[in-house]
């Protein structure tokens, strides 16, 4: 199979974008149902340690697969026809085909550029391991992201296996790795950590706030330990300039304020996006334009 893939390329970015948009749909349901989940929980965890009685939930049984997808407003079931990514948002005009409400356009967005990104990974990488293994770092990545700016949370569900995961895939290829060896992943995670780590406490320490969660610092150790130590500078770069500049326009076209909490998480995923794919390509330009 992954031999017609490679061999016929039109064919292996149908699929790609197919497999996209089928993956951004479900991405959807996680952004919105685990954050639920975790809250349920924690809630759990909390009345237990309070010796009370575990609060009563509804639906009682919440994941990712159940209840079926259904509309917010009416409680109509989405019928699967209903649910094609992208396609039935255009054909439903974005309302619910039951009750006529409106269906944000978040929806058809992830979706789509779930796909796009799907397929700048595989433009890349091709159909190999590579290919395989970025498209995985590709789509926890985007999860973590939205659940940061919808809830300024990046959980330990999605941060942590991805850290284990950028360690194990060093540990193939004989210690050599997907993206990084052994000893570069594992100094990848450690620094990553701890980078974000010693910037929260010197900024905690002068400010007495806190300037970020410690989500930031797990998915900077994970971003570590998919592409190695030496790629935490231009990821660091790269996500203080993007945040930046999206938090100067946050301030100036929507007026909010200096003190307005941003997820940081974003950036740094796209940061470590960006350095995955074409990291490489923007080394050799800034050596090319300094003459190093």
């Amino acid at each position: 199979m992954l031999d017609l893939l490679q061999a016929n390329p039109p064919l292996l970015l149908g699929v790609t974008a197919v497999l996209g948009l089928l993956v951004g749909s479900f991405l959807n349901v996680v952004v919105y149902r685990l954050p639920i989940m975790l809250q349920r929980e924690w809630a759990t965890q909390c009345a237990e340690l309070r010796e009370e009685p575990a609060p009563e939930h509804t639906p009682a049984r919440f994941n990712l697969l159940v209840p079926a997808s259904a509309c917010p407003a009416c409680g109509t079931a989405i019928r699967p026809w209903h649910n094609i990514p992208v396609i039935s948002w255009l054909l439903l005009r974005g309302r619910c085909a039951a009750c006529g409400t409106a269906i944000s356009t978040r929806y058809p967005i992830v979706e789509a550029a779930t796909a796009v990104f799907s397929l700048a990974v595989i433009w890349q990488f091709g159909a190999t391991p590579q290919g395989a293994a970025a498209l995985l770092f590709t789509w926890t990545l985007i999860a973590a992201s939205l659940i940061d700016f919808d809830t300024t949370l990046l959980p330990d569900n999605l941060t942590l296996p991805l850290m284990w995961a950028g360690l194990l895939l060093a540990l193939t290829a004989g210690g050599a790795g997907v993206f990084a060896d052994l000893p570069s992943a594992v100094i990848g995670a450690a620094a990553g950590y701890l980078i974000l780590w010693s910037v929260y406490w010197a900024f905690k320490l002068v400010t007495g706030k806190e300037g970020m969660g410690y989500g930031d610092f797990k998915l900077l150790a994970a971003i570590g330990a998919w592409l190695g130590w030496q790629i935490l500078p231009q990821v660091i770069l790269l996500s203080a300039v993007v945040g930046a500049a999206v938090g100067i326009a946050l301030i100036a076209f929507r007026g909010r304020g200096r003190d307005t909490a941003i997820p940081f998480g974003p950036y740094l995923a796209a940061a470590g996006w960006i350095a995955m794919v074409w990291g490489e390509d923007i080394n050799r330009l800034y050596l090319g334009a300094t003459g190093l």
